[in-house]
Order: C-alpha cells, then sequence, then structure tokens
C-alpha cells in the first residue's frame, strides 16, 4: 500500500506576496478589494512584522466582509468597498520576553480598526450612499460572547458586521 501525503496551500504564506490577491472574485453584488496591506498599519507598526503579515487574514476579511453583507443588502442593490487600512485586535510585546513577540496580547489599547471607502447602489446603477468609514471597536474586550469564539479574527469580523447593521439594516424588510 502506498500513502501519499501533500501539502495543499490554501493562499499566499503572506499577504503582501506578490501573488496574493487584491480583490474577492465571482459574481456577486458586493464587490471587496483592496490595496496593498504592506502599507496596512497592522504591518507597518508591527513588532514582529512576519507575524502580522503570514497568512491570508486580509482575504478572510474581506470575504467575511461579503458574505455579511450579502446576507443585509436589499435585492437588486449593489455595494462596492475598498478596504485601504486595518489594524487588528491586539498587538505583539516583544518586551515580554523572548517569546513575547510571537504571541497577540489582546488589551483595550489595542482595538481594531479598519479604513474603507464605500459605494451603495440602487438597482438601476444610482448612487444610495458613498464614502469613507473610520472603523475601530473601542470596547471589544466586553463583547462577552466573542471571548469563546477561537476565530484569530473575531474582533475585527464583529466590528465590519456592525458597520453592516448600521449601513444596512434590515427592518421594515
Amino acid at each position: 500500500m502506498l500513502l501519499v501525503v501533500g501539502c495543499a496551500t490554501a493562499g499566499p504564506r503572506s499577504v503582501t506576496s506578490p501573488d496574493a490577491p487584491r480583490a474577492l472574485t465571482g459574481d456577486s453584488p458586493v464587490q471587496v478589494s483592496w490595496t496593498d496591506p504592506a502599507q496596512f498599519t497592522e504591518i507597518r507598526n508591527s513588532s514582529n512584522r512576519f507575524e502580522a503579515q503570514s497568512g491570508n487574514w486580509v482575504y478572510q476579511l474581506a470575504d467575511s466582509l461579503r458574505k455579511s453583507a450579502v446576507k443585509r443588502l436589499p435585492p437588486g442593490q449593489t455595494l462596492e468597498v475598498q478596504i485601504t487600512d486595518i489594524k487588528r485586535a491586539g498587538d505583539f510585546e516583544p518586551q515580554n520576553g523572548p517569546r513575547g513577540n510571537d504571541i497577540r496580547i489582546m488589551r483595550d489599547i489595542y482595538p481594531p480598526r479598519m479604513t474603507l471607502t464605500f459605494t451603495l447602489r440602487d438597482a438601476s446603477g444610482g448612487v444610495l450612499q458613498q464614502g469613507e468609514e473610520k472603523l475601530a471597536d473601542m470596547g471589544y474586550l466586553s463583547n462577552g460572547g466573542l471571548r469563546s469564539n477561537n476565530d484569530p479574527l473575531r474582533y475585527e469580523k464583529y466590528m465590519i458586521d456592525q458597520w453592516l447593521r448600521r449601513l444596512l439594516p434590515t427592518e421594515g424588510r
């Protein structure tokens, strides 16, 4: 019997890789793109750039934004979002010893933040709303239900969902 073990990659190892996507693909009423993650606060100001840029967290946040928006978007409307900056919740604290640079510490002084531009259009393409949003969840550690969630992007996703609830209220539909 022959056993073959392979390693499938689920995307780039670094959000700053030249081959990393800069937009979600596919047919959807919600289009999400992002600028160069190397310029995001999360990476520029990190004391552990390797950890800050590892994985594909920008794509995961964009995908979560799209899925949440699609559920809330009224039929016929479209939403275009461009993410221009992200600072994830928590930070690395190298002053806490040799392993402190490898562990993301959650403190009130490290809230998640995101800057994005958006255009919400009606079925005929007319602009309903557009602008720049600077999202921040200063009380992210007080969101009790999120503490038991093991998703490393739970605070950022919650912040995005709160913005979408304001932009796309579902009452009256």
